[in-house]
């Protein structure tokens, strides 16, 4: 009778466990999805329970689609402006928090000689420059005020090819153009271990661009769920922020 008792309790238990496990939905900025599931892994050890849907886009599209009531949970943006402008009109519940800092490079499956800097965009070589468009990518913006600051975008500009994301900007670096923009963290990826740096790429100089500061914020589709908040700490955790420095990005402590 005992054994029978025990065993309804503990299948009692188990199914209150399945009943309290949920699926929680995060739209992710581009750049971060080479992080993503190193994050995600790290955090089912702790949260075995909690189910993770991403949704990666530009950061631009993944605004206009909450505000249009995607049914987003948590919101990871490449840059503040976007969860600024959603805790600003109380779609966003949280205030925006920096997670990571993210970084410029530029990428060639060529060998390139990068010991020319930003000049060796005026090679008649280099046709096509993929970058990610600034009217909704913070990637792309970073691009243009670097090449701004580096005196070359009016000689420049026509060569431009614009990805949706910095992940589409990435596929279009390595086939369609000769050279292109994109976050260092994606040259952290296994797929893209073997190029190399000085020969295949190189870093955009930090002082040319605004520092690319990574908000993060709680929706309301996700307020009042334990799990959210879950996930939403364990970004602005010591754990989450080992991983993205492995992936290039800078984090504050």
């Amino acid at each position: 009778m005992k054994y029978i008792i025990m065993k309804t309790t503990l299948l009692f238990i188990w199914s209150l466990a399945i009943l309290g496990a949920g699926e929680i939905s995060i739209a992710v900025a581009a750049n971060v999805s080479y992080a993503i599931e190193p994050l995600k892994k790290t955090f089912y050890i702790l949260h075995p329970e909690t189910k993770i849907q991403v949704i990666l886009g530009s950061s631009g599209k993944l605004t206009a689609q909450i505000k249009h009531g995607a049914p987003y949970d948590i919101f990871m943006s490449a840059n503040m402006k976007y969860p600024e402008a959603l805790y600003e009109e109380k779609i966003a519940i949280t205030k925006p928090l920096v997670y990571a800092q993210g970084a410029l490079a530029y990428l060639s499956v060529k060998k390139q000689d990068f010991s020319k800097g930003m000049d060796i965009l005026k090679d008649k070589n280099i046709e096509k420059i993929a970058i990610a468009n600034p009217k909704i990518a913070p990637y792309g913006i970073a691009t243009i005020e670097a090449l701004k600051s580096a005196n070359i975008y009016e000689e420049i500009k026509e060569k431009f090819v614009y990805g949706e994301s910095i992940s589409q900007t990435v596929a279009y670096a390595t086939t369609a153009a000769d050279i292109g923009f994109i976050a260092k963290s994606s040259l952290y990826s296994p797929q893209m271990a073997h190029f190399k740096e000085g020969i295949h790429w190189s870093d955009v100089d930090e002082t040319l661009y605004t520092p690319i500061s990574q908000g993060i914020v709680i929706l309301k589709n996700g307020e009042g769920d334990s799990e959210v908040k879950a996930f939403y700490e364990f970004m602005l955790s010591k754990k989450a922020k080992d991983i993205l420095k492995n992936f290039g990005y800078k984090v504050i402590k």
